[in-house]
């Protein structure tokens, strides 16, 4: 497939990919690091690139209200958002999930108050890892915009039925100069596919209540089938994964595993870091060192399966969270990776690093494979480790 190789920032990306969508409306509130990448969209409506209704509403509580009726209407639907305005539009993100929306979002990471700040850190996303959405985690440019692709036919499956969050790095990504290849737009399209009408709840011939008062006799029937959609979901997201590598030669997993073949020891992280931990662990090979990288992609629904199996038999791994679980043991991935490994003799150690847009550098890398080393030579080590921090 012929693709145009282009220079664009994360948020510009992954505004290309959704006009390419032709979605029906937009749901428009400002928020730093996300508005650029609205400010993108709405130069498309304006210049007549795009037919899609911009509606502009008073919050992101609003936002997210506005995209849920627009959704349960038939109508193609996606929003953005980031830090405190995620956190607004919370009781909101769990209604969209509770009530099968296929509404699709693009979360630019940033930290939550307080203190205020306006940089990349996970805690956004974190917040509502148990709202019911998929969550899907780039690592650039191009992978923020092939996910957001994806995103729509992942959502849409009627196996599925769930919104999906395309998350990308405050600035780092967001606001970044990157090289990428875009699909033409009807290649795009055809591979998106058409919105199908037949996916609106509400039907003027046939009318039902939408979001009622649901109290002991059903919620819990309820939940138990919104539970049964996640297991489904994964095998979505790698067939719609699949079939987009067949089409551009970019294929992508559930993770991604960099030099694992035979690594005895493992990085496991989200987002933009893993750039830079590749560039270190290819030293490290070079020098003889046994240490490989584990990128995670899809965070929700949290491939459990997959990850108990690559992991296992290793002799150290290291798991970095962007994010801190305040009063738990460790960060949010940390926890959710030592159950998938419960059962099993692999050492896992918690890192945090980068709070409020903390520079991750080349040192902090070498810093965790040394660490490894030394466990793997049977040392120990801190359960949970703040990397990168001021003493």
């Amino acid at each position: 497939m012929e693709q145009k190789l282009v220079a664009l920032s994360g948020n510009e990306a992954v505004a290309y990919a959704f006009k390419q969508a032709l979605p029906h409306v937009a749901a428009v509130f400002p928020i730093t690091p996300q508005t650029e990448m609205m400010h993108k969209y709405a130069e498309f409506v304006a210049n007549g690139e795009s037919d899609t209704e911009m509606i502009l509403v008073e919050s992101e509580h609003s936002a997210m209200s506005a995209a849920v009726g627009a959704s349960a209407a038939g109508a193609r639907t996606f929003t953005a958002t980031s830090s405190a305005g995620f956190a607004l539009m919370w009781e909101v993100v769990y209604i969209a999930a509770s009530l099968r929306l296929p509404i699709c979002m693009a979360l630019v990471n940033r930290a939550l108050s307080g203190n205020i700040n306006i940089h990349c850190d996970h805690s956004d996303s974190m917040g509502g890892r148990d709202a019911g959405w998929i969550h899907l985690f780039a690592e650039n440019a191009q992978e923020a915009y092939d996910n957001a692709i994806m995103s729509w036919r992942i959502a849409e499956h009627m196996d599925v039925r769930l919104p999906v969050m395309v998350n990308y790095d405050g600035f780092i990504i967001s606001h970044t100069a990157d090289a990428l290849h875009m699909l033409p737009d009807d290649v795009a399209y055809k591979f998106i596919g058409k919105y199908k009408a037949d996916y609106a709840l509400l039907d003027v011939e046939n009318p039902i209540t939408v979001g009622p008062l649901d109290l002991t006799d059903y919620y819990f029937e309820h939940k138990a089938s919104q539970l049964a959609a996640y297991p489904r979901a994964l095998e979505v997201i790698k067939k719609v994964s699949d079939e987009f590598g067949e089409l551009t030669g970019r294929y992508y997993d559930h993770c991604e595993e960099y030099m694992m073949d035979d690594a005895d020891m493992v990085m496991v992280m989200l987002g933009s870091s893993a750039g830079t931990a590749k560039d270190v662990i290819d030293e490290y090979r070079e020098k003889g060192v046994k240490v490989g990288l584990l990128k995670i992609r899809t965070f929700r629904p949290f491939p459990f399966d997959y990850l108990s199996k690559v992991l296992a038999g290793r002799k150290a791994v290291a798991v970095l969270d962007r994010s801190a679980s305040y009063g738990g043991q460790g960060g949010p991935v940390f926890m959710e990776l030592r159950h998938a490994m419960y059962g099993q003799q692999v050492p896992i150690y918690s890192y945090i690093y980068g709070l409020g847009g903390r520079d991750f550098d080349l040192h902090q890398v070498e810093t965790v494979i040394k660490d490894l080393q030394k466990v793997a030579a049977g040392g120990e080590m801190n359960n949970v480790n703040l990397l990168g921090i001021r003493s």
